[in-house]
This record gives C-alpha cells, sequence and structure tokens, in this order.
C-alpha cells in the first residue's frame, strides 16, 4: 500500500488531499497544529483506519526532526509540502516585518526542513516524490500585477527550494516538484476562486500519479501545464 504524508491538513486543499488519497487505499499521514480541534479531519481519521493524524507546528523545526524520527523507517512514496499562510493581501504601504517573516518561515523555511529530514523516508520508497504546494503568485516570469509581498516571496523561495532539490537528490531517484493548485475556493483562495477542492486535488493527484524523472524540477498546474519560474 502506497503512503503519503502531507502538512496543513486541518481544512481546505490538505483536507480534501486526506479525503482522496484515503479513498483510494492509501496510508495517509496529516500534521495540523490542532488535531483536536481541526474537526472533520479528525473525523475522517477517526471513521478510516488507513489516515493517522499529527499534531505539529511546522514553523517548529525541532518538531520537525522530531516526527521525521517517529516514522523512521517508514518509507513515504507521496510527501506533500502543503501547510501555508498568507499576510498582507495588498502592498507596500501595508508591510509589516514579523508578518512577512512568519509567512517566509512557514511558507520557506519549513518546506525546506521537510526536505532535509524526510529525504531519506522518500528515497527508500517506490514512488519518491515530493510535492512542494507554489502558486502561480510566485512566478517572476508571470508577476504583471505586483503587491502580496510576501507571499509572492515565499512561494517563488518555495519554488527555489522545490527546484534545488531535484537537483541535491537526483541521484536518489527523488522527484521534486512545486505546483500551482488553482484558484481555489478555500479560506485563503476565497468565495469567488475559479474552482474547488475536490477539482483541484483530484487534477494534482493525477498529475502527481503520472509523473516522470523528467518532471523533476519543473513547476506545474494542477492540470498538468508548465509555468514560467
Amino acid at each position: 500500500m502506497a503512503t503519503v504524508l502531507i502538512t496543513g491538513v486541518n481544512r481546505g486543499l490538505g483536507l480534501e488531499f486526506v479525503r482522496q488519497y484515503a479513498a483510494a487505499g492509501w496510508t495517509v499521514f496529516g500534521t495540523c497544529r490542532d488535531p483536536d480541534n481541526a474537526t472533520e479531519v479528525k473525523e475522517l481519521a477517526t471513521a478510516a483506519e488507513n489516515v493517522t493524524l499529527y499534531k505539529l507546528d511546522v514553523s517548529d523545526a525541532a518538531a520537525i526532526a522530531e516526527l521525521a524520527d517517529t516514522l523512521r523507517g517508514i518509507a513515504i512514496d507521496v510527501l506533500i509540502l502543503n501547510a501555508g499562510v498568507m499576510a498582507e493581501r495588498t502592498g507596500l504601504g501595508t508591510l509589516n516585518a514579523e508578518d512577512f517573516q512568519q509567512v517566509m518561515n512557514i511558507n520557506v523555511v519549513a518546506p525546506a526542513m521537510f526536505v532535509q529530514a524526510f529525504a531519506d523516508h522518500v528515497a527508500t520508497s517506490e514512488r519518491r516524490v515530493i510535492v512542494g504546494m507554489g502558486s502561480t503568485l510566485g512566478s517572476i516570469g508571470g508577476n504583471s500585477t505586483g503587491g502580496l509581498y510576501s507571499y509572492r516571496s515565499s512561494k517563488a523561495g518555495l519554488h527555489a527550494i522545490m527546484r534545488t532539490a531535484s537537483i541535491d537528490l537526483k541521484e536518489r531517484e527523488v522527484i521534486a516538484i512545486a505546483m500551482h493548485p488553482g484558484w481555489v475556493a478555500t479560506d485563503m483562495g476565497g468565495s469567488g476562486a475559479d474552482i474547488q477542492t475536490e477539482e483541484s486535488i483530484a487534477g494534482m493527484v493525477t498529475v502527481i500519479d503520472q509523473l516522470g524523472p523528467e518532471d523533476s524540477g519543473r513547476l506545474l498546474t494542477y492540470k498538468g501545464d508548465e509555468l514560467p519560474w
């Protein structure tokens, strides 16, 4: 049975990843800061024997290392670095240094710590895939509207991490990519978004399932199209 580890599963994309992988019969490990109050995913884990939740603050590097140790010896076919936050939604004049640093810590530093801590788990699996939840807003070549300084910066940084990991882990045959989920109707994406979580996750799961070595280091959409860096 294939195994997936997903961060940030309390709602939105992470929750739907758990639903779809669990329904497909995968062994699912999910993390969130407060599992006891994450009602939907907690109920799902209670009902499904193949879903296990772990309490984890992704901004705590020591906690990430501890989880890796807890799961030592378990091969993880797909590692999905989904946890993320957004601070300011406008631009210059609204930036706050502490908020900016928090976004960078959660969206950039945490994924790097996960790649470092779980490289062995992924490399010893059959599928050997790491997915960082990127965004078209992190595409420097695609930025024509400005604004969203901290979020754009963090996603560009996440893209760089995944590209670098694809190089560093190539000899271990690990496929590392960044993915844009689309503009999804979540708490972060808002109600006016283009697509629902079910469509986004179904698309990403399909793309992930079809990845090959030639895809490592790419920035792909939930439809499998490539985006500019």
